[in-house]
């Protein structure tokens, strides 16, 4: 199958608000890149219906989640790029913009590295979090706030 043709299904999954497409956004020079960008599902059992449904697809479950609460609640969203790291969400409504990082569980000095590291280097004073479904002892990482999945979905955003 060409590039092509799998870019026009793509399109049209989009166009029919199956499936939702999320540029890449350089968090420093807030340039919009033209490849690489991510598709996230309306109905994730649509996904699973494709492709089949895999238990430890649960990071990508808990990601399209978040993705869907934020785009709901009115945010435009951006999958930042900070040098060879990755932000999972860069979200922003009425001039204000907020990071997010989403992990299933945050259970060894690599995980933690990746999810509060990436969003530590970044040197601005927007709100900076990290959701999973960990139960975390205090709110906040060196002032990154921490959010099990259920209180994030509940808080008002």
């Amino acid at each position: 199958m060409s590039t092509q043709i799998v870019l026009n299904y793509l399109l049209y999954l989009k166009n029919a608000l199956l499936i939702y497409k999320v540029d890449r956004q350089g968090i420093h020079g807030k340039k919009i890149f033209e490849t690489n960008e991510k598709y996230y599902f309306e109905d994730w059992g649509l996904r699973n219906s494709l492709v089949g449904y895999n238990p430890s697809d649960i990071g990508k479950v808990m990601e399209n989640i978040v993705f869907m609460h934020l785009l709901i609640c009115g945010y435009q969203i951006r999958i930042g790029v900070l040098g060879e790291n990755e932000i999972d969400f860069v979200c922003q409504k009425q001039n204000e913009t907020m990071y997010v990082q989403v992990a299933y569980l945050i259970t060894n000095e690599n995980t933690i590295q990746r999810e509060y590291g990436n969003l530590l280097k970044i040197k601005d004073n927007y709100p900076k979090y990290v959701i999973s479904m960990d139960e975390f002892q205090g709110n906040t990482y060196k002032g990154i706030r921490h959010l099990h999945l259920m209180e994030f979905l509940n808080e008002v955003w």
